[in-house]
C-alpha cells in the first residue's frame, strides 16, 4: 500500500521528519500508547474509506503509530491522508499533553470549488467540525490548508487544469481514564474529514455501513 506523500509536521514545533519508524505500539511501549493504538486497530469505519497502517516516523515523539486511508469510489481515489498518534511519557510543552495527533489530508478539487476565495477558511472549519461534531475535546489546534493548481503545456496539453487542496493539521486529544485519549474517536472524526473533502454525505448516527479496518490499497501517489 502506498504511503500519502509529502511531510508531515507536528504543527506545534515545527518537527517534520518523516523517517520511518517502527514503534508502533508493540512490546516495551508504555500501557496507554498501547491501549491507544489498540483502539484504532479496533476501529469501525465507513467502508467507503481504505485504510492500514504504514510505518511511523522517526523522531517525532519517543512513540508513533500511523495509518494510511483513501476514500475510493469505484476504482477512483477521491481523497488520500495519513494520521499519525504519538506519545512522550513525559509530557511535551508545545503539545500541553502526553499525546498529539498529526494528519496530511488532500483531494482533487472542481475548478469552481478551487476557485472559491473561503475555501482555506472552509477546509479548516471542516477538521474542526469533525471533532466537534463527535464531542471530542482537544486542545492546541494548528496546521495550514494549500491549495494548489497545475496547468499542462507541451506533450500534456490536452490535459485539463486540475486543482488540489491539502490539509495538514495536527491537534492534543483530551487524556482519559487512564491517561489514555479515545482514538476511535478521534479516528472517525478523520474519516469523516477525509469523506467531507472527497465530497461524500456524511454518515448517520449509528450507521451500519461501517466495517472494521481493511486491509486494501491506500492512498494515491503524489502527482
Amino acid at each position: 500500500m502506498a504511503a500519502a506523500q509529502g511531510r508531515l509536521s507536528d504543527g506545534a514545533d515545527g518537527m517534520d521528519d518523516t523517517k520511518e519508524g517502527d514503534r508502533d505500539g508493540s512490546g516495551g511501549a508504555p500501557p496507554a500508547f498501547q491501549a491507544a493504538v489498540q483502539a484504532l486497530r479496533n476501529s469501525r469505519l465507513r467502508p467507503q474509506v481504505e485504510i492500514e497502517p504504514t510505518r511511523a516516523p522517526q523522531r517525532l515523539a519517543p512513540f508513533a503509530y500511523a495509518l494510511e486511508a483513501a476514500v475510493v469510489d469505484g476504482d477512483q481515489d477521491l481523497a488520500d491522508g495519513r494520521l499519525v498518534l504519538l506519545h512522550d511519557p513525559a509530557g511535551h510543552d508545545a503539545w500541553h499533553g502526553a499525546f498529539r495527533l498529526v494528519t496530511l489530508v488532500r483531494a482533487e478539487l472542481e475548478p469552481e470549488m478551487a476557485a472559491d476565495p473561503l475555501l482555506p477558511e472552509v477546509c479548516w472549519s471542516w477538521l474542526t467540525g469533525a471533532l466537534q461534531a463527535r464531542g471530542l475535546s482537544y486542545g492546541e489546534p494548528s496546521g495550514t490548508v494549500t491549495r494548489a493548481s497545475s496547468h499542462y503545456f507541451g506533450g500534456l496539453s490536452e490535459r485539463p487544469a486540475a486543482s488540489q487542496i491539502e490539509i495538514r493539521a495536527s491537534w492534543t486529544p483530551r487524556e482519559g481514564l487512564g491517561g489514555v485519549p479515545d482514538t476511535a474517536a478521534h479516528l472517525a472524526s478523520w474519516c469523516d474529514l477525509l469523506a467531507q473533502v472527497a465530497g461524500l454525505p456524511p454518515a448517520g448516527p449509528g450507521d451500519a455501513s461501517v466495517v472494521t479496518l481493511p486491509q486494501r490499497r491506500g492512498p494515491q501517489q503524489s502527482r
